[in-house]
């Protein structure tokens, strides 16, 4: 980025940095701090002064220190290289600074975010003379094995006609097209900049229709999320977000995975680092790294990247979008997020909201989460894709009040709600089935019925009112005691055990129950639910206990549905089908 103006630093304070003596500076533009050009970011205006976040430790700024401007705003280069790279939460290559500068980040480090230096082998599907528009694709790149990148024509370029088209091997920076528009002749490169503030822009947004399968029972059965949906977990330290984030980043049925790790822990972050690489997807066989993007903003890095690694992390996940490929970005954890703004709002000595967070917290939430969508994409060409967010919320003392817990709420549709209770207890995922909800529920209904089964939405109402009434047995259980019960009271919390120890309860870390297909979910609940028809009929018709009906052989036979392989689902469809007790 080319500098042309420079003023000079009034005040520093932490991450905060005034300056003034650049009148013509706009919001948001950024620029280069101090004698070491750290990277900052205009965030207000006041008078002749401009207040400044800046994405780098401040330490040794002093009054005076020259500040630069790009006239640019904070964006991301969006082509070929982006897919297993480790980006910063300001989009630099973490693998590239290691090379230069070794573990620690230098400050004032400013290295490309794609590699320039790289050759790609361009395959155009424009020709000469075609009619191209913005957002219109005129070539792919084979970036991965598992993923085609296509080369799209920047949303901002007008209507035109292609007057030349190249093909072979070309760096990023290569033109590789030229356009005539009514504003003269573009070169079109196979990357290009968009501002990460700005959402990208699409034809029109659809209502979800299909699920984002992701191979947890708990929640494509009970508590689905659609593709293009938006879905966030809260929960206590401890009841597993990071794990199941994790999860969802590992098996569901995206194209593209955006991981954000957005003021984790470092080790936490450095699991997900080593992996992924080793990690296969299920679909392909091939390491999930060749479909994903990482972003790195841990717990050690500077407060203000946070703000920024979010951004950056939607942005690269909307272009993928774009491209006509079904995306799941997963965020962990929008309370540190969050905790940047206040931090920020603090420093810029702005009127504090409820907890010290900015009276702005829901807006900004809001408008992150909205970025979520299924869209019909820009072109000429007919094509979807959709944005499915899944955020953390990491509430102090697992307290769902939280502003953050409560401004996410207010937008998402899927809420999933970790208990400390459940983990303690050793249940995993540890998520409330009485109080998580998702309002997807109509909208996939159809897809539900006509791909699994037709009395699919049929078993998941009656599981969820068995699991419901089991809740209010144990209150009376609690009083009077088990024996007190009748059968049909005593079948009831039978299957619910069934239902929470065998079906709920899913192990991340055992080979074949750490996923569970849609086919196999199907099943299983029907098997559960037929044992419970099965063992009401002969209650009422012979008189017979629940105790004489479900045989340790037959619990066991059911805990055993679990650990079949997906290549044997044929087995668990006849155990439902030909259950006779």
């Amino acid at each position: 980025m080319s500098t042309k103006n420079s003023g000079k630093i009034v005040k520093v304070s932490g991450p905060l940095v005034v300056g003034t003596g650049i009148p013509e500076i706009k919001m948001y533009d950024v620029v280069r701090v101090g004698k070491e050009k750290l990277i900052g970011e205009v965030i207000e205006l006041r008078g002749n002064k401009f207040y400044i976040q800046v994405y780098e430790s401040t330490t040794g700024l002093a009054v005076d220190d020259p500040i630069e401007t790009t006239n640019e705003p904070l964006s991301v280069e969006l082509g070929p290289g982006l897919i297993s790279t480790i980006y910063d939460g300001i989009q630099r290559p973490l693998q590239e600074i290691e090379k230069l500068t070794g573990f620690f980040i230098t400050r004032g480090i400013s290295i490309p975010s794609l590699d320039r230096k790289k050759l790609w082998d361009f395959i155009p599907i424009k020709e000469v003379k075609d009619v191209i528009y913005g957002g219109d694709i005129i070539g792919y790149v084979q970036e991965t094995e598992l993923v085609k990148h296509y080369i799209l024509v920047p949303p901002n370029v007008q209507k035109g006609e292609i007057l030349e088209i190249k093909s072979g091997k070309f760096t990023v920076e290569d033109v590789i097209c030229k356009v005539a528009t009514e504003n003269g002749i573009q070169e079109l490169k196979m990357y290009h900049k968009w501002p990460v503030r700005r959402p990208r822009p699409y034809k029109q947004k659809l209502q979800p229709n299909e699920p984002l399968f992701t191979g947890q029972r708990v929640i494509d059965t009970f508590f689905p999320v659609g593709k293009g949906g938006t879905s966030c977990v809260p929960g206590p330290f401890g009841s597993g977000k990071t794990v199941i984030q994790h999860q969802l980043a590992k098996w569901a049925d995206a194209e593209i995975v955006v991981y954000v790790g957005c003021g984790e822990r470092g080790n936490e972050m450095t699991d997900v680092l080593i992996e992924f690489p080793e990690l296969k997807d299920p679909k392909s066989g091939l390491p999930l790294i060749y479909r994903t993007v990482l972003i790195a903003n841990t717990s050690n890095m500077p407060v203000a990247a946070r703000e920024a690694s979010i951004y950056t992390g939607i942005t690269i996940a909307e272009y993928f979008r774009d491209m006509g490929y079904s995306v799941a970005l997963m965020a962990d954890s929008t309370s540190r997020w969050a905790e940047a703004l206040r931090e920020i709002s603090g420093r810029l000595e702005e009127m504090p909201g409820e907890e010290g967070y900015p009276a702005y917290l829901a807006k900004k939430v809001a408008e992150f989460y909205e970025r979520a969508g299924k869209v019909v994409c820009l072109g000429g060409e007919e094509r979807t894709g959709s944005l499915t967010v899944t955020g953390a919320v990491s509430p102090p003392g697992g307290d769902l009040s939280d502003p953050v817990v409560q401004s996410t709420l207010k937008v998402v549709k899927v809420f999933w709600s970790l208990e400390d209770w459940l983990a303690y207890a050793r249940h995993f995922p540890a998520i409330n089935w009485l109080t998580s909800y998702s309002l997807y529920y109509d909208s996939l209904e159809e897809y539900y019925n006509k791909n699994l089964g037709e009395d699919f939405v049929k078993l998941r109402t009656e599981a969820m009112a068995i699991l419901q009434k089991e809740a209010e047995l144990k209150e009376i259980v609690r009083l009077v005691g088990y024996e007190t019960l009748s059968e049909q009271d005593k079948l009831v919390l039978e299957t619910a055990r069934m239902l929470r120890e065998d079906f709920l309860y899913q192990s991340a870390f055992d080979p074949v129950d750490t996923y569970c297909s849609g086919t196999k979910q199907y099943f299983m609940l029907k098997a559960i639910l037929q044992i419970y028809h099965l063992v009401k009929n002969k209650i009422e018709t012979e008189n017979l206990t629940v105790k004489q009906l479900i045989t340790a052989d037959l619990r066991d036979k059911v805990s055993k549905l679990r650990f079949t392989p997906e290549t044997q689902i044929q087995q668990i469809k006849e155990f439902a089908e030909n259950l006779n007790l």
